[in-house]
């Protein structure tokens, strides 16, 4: 299986760089430092603590005990990698006085190899579920500590890496330490072979907003009834745009803030809102009084549901699996997620117990929920107060997650949280 793997990986080769460069007509910054993501980065001094946190999503959740980690090892030198511009973007504006940053190699034994000699790791912090079988190989073998943290693992992806047990396990071997969001994908990890494993609660609940605005403004709704769309994807957003318009009937005033995943996506997603013959403003133009928003500026999701009634989270109506409730919930909003959530499943279930999450479908669904929400004022603000009791009734994985990674990497000075 191991022999496959890395036949199929040559195989790619040329559809990696024909994706990188079809990516980079929609965000210029996958067309910039492409040679980092085949090992060609900077050498850096021997010892580095290395964190990988993929994207926007884990590099905000993992910001905080990142930069605490860093105070408690105030001459240690930190690396954060990312594998997205996103990702890269928010390592820049939340850490970038404290931590060196650079994207992450592919899973290639020879681009893996020529990152190590650069970089020389003491120890490799993954944040949620990045198994790579050669990174964590080759950076074990190069005598670093590799942790996995914050682990999360679907039902569905447990099911893919039973399938191709004989490389996941090897791997989870050179893992020391996974400290699980919660105890069943604690369980799921063990069933696969991994050795030591502990749980702690998601990092996510323990978030605040973000210090940067990125000029979040009042949008200028007024009292008007407001639904906000975030995270959205490719083909959500006709969903959710065929939702606002039945919504129009019911609510003349009815204003949505519609936010896609990805900001380079503003622009399809404004020619959109347009063929549904709705007025369209976008964040960046500073525009008000347009019947919908569209957030395209990076970091200002966390702001804009401060405007907004009711939310629903995008990536759960296509085949993504679900991007962070937990935002949402932090302003008192009642949520509503699709079908597809099995990549924050667990932490849906804490909404589902606590009657503040909407299990949506179509546009009908999201169409009578936020109608029934907007029309009842007092169970929607109680809903509101359950989110937050649930955000406050789960905080504490990221001062456990900081005492285990102080004591793993041997830090001088304790955590003063």
């Amino acid at each position: 299986m191991k022999i496959l793997y890395g036949l199929l990986l040559h195989l790619a080769l040329p559809w990696v760089w024909a994706r990188l460069h079809w990516k980079a007509r929609l965000a210029p910054g996958y067309a910039e430092r492409i040679g980092e993501r085949f090992g060609n980065v900077r050498a850096m001094p021997e010892g580095v603590v290395w964190f990988h946190t993929v994207s926007a999503g884990e590099t905000n959740a993992a910001a905080p005990t990142i930069r605490a980690a860093k105070e408690c090892m105030p001459n240690q030198t930190f690396l954060v990698t990312t594998m997205t511009p996103t990702g890269s973007a928010r390592v820049h504006a939340l850490l970038g006085d404290i931590v060196e940053h650079c994207y992450a190699p592919y899973d290639y034994p020879w681009a893996v190899a020529r990152f190590l000699r650069r970089v020389r790791p003491t120890a490799l912090v993954l944040m949620e579920t990045e198994l790579w079988p050669n990174l964590i190989e080759h950076t074990a073998a190069s005598g670093a500590d590799v942790y996995l943290v914050n682990a999360r693992l679907s039902e569905r992806s447990y099911r893919r890496y039973r399938r191709a047990r004989s490389v996941i396990e090897p791997m989870l071997e050179r893992v020391r330490h996974i400290v699980c969001q919660y105890e069943d994908t604690a369980t799921r990890f063990r069933n696969l072979g991994a050795q030591t494993v502990t749980t702690a609660g998601s990092v996510k609940f323990d978030g605040q907003l973000p210090p940067d605005r990125f000029g979040v403004y009042d949008p200028g709704f007024g009292d008007a009834p407001v639904w906000i769309a975030g995270s959205t994807h490719a083909g959500e957003e006709e969903i959710v745009l065929d939702a606002h318009l039945r919504l129009l009937a019911r609510y003349p005033q009815m204003r949505l803030i519609l936010v896609p995943r990805h900001p380079e996506r503003a622009p399809a997603a404004q020619r959109l809102v347009a063929r549904y013959g709705l007025s369209v403003a976008r964040l960046s133009a500073r525009e008000t009084g347009k019947q919908v928003l569209i957030g395209d500026v990076m970091g200002t999701l966390a702001h804009l549901y401060a405007y907004a009634h009711v939310a629903f989270v995008g990536g759960t109506l296509d085949d993504t699996g679900g991007h962070n409730p937990i935002e949402a919930a932090l302003h008192g909003l009642p949520i509503l997620v699709g079908p597809a959530n099995f990549k924050i499943e667990e932490i849906c279930a804490r909404f589902r117990a606590a009657g503040c999450l909407h299990p949506v479908a179509h546009a009908a669904d999201i169409e009578r929920v936020v109608g029934e929400l907007i029309a009842d004022e007092d169970r929607r603000r109680a809903q509101g107060q359950l989110a937050l009791a649930v955000v406050e009734d789960n905080r504490g994985a990221e001062r456990t997650l900081l005492a285990l990674l102080c004591a793993w990497l041997d830090c001088q000075q304790r955590p003063t949280q």
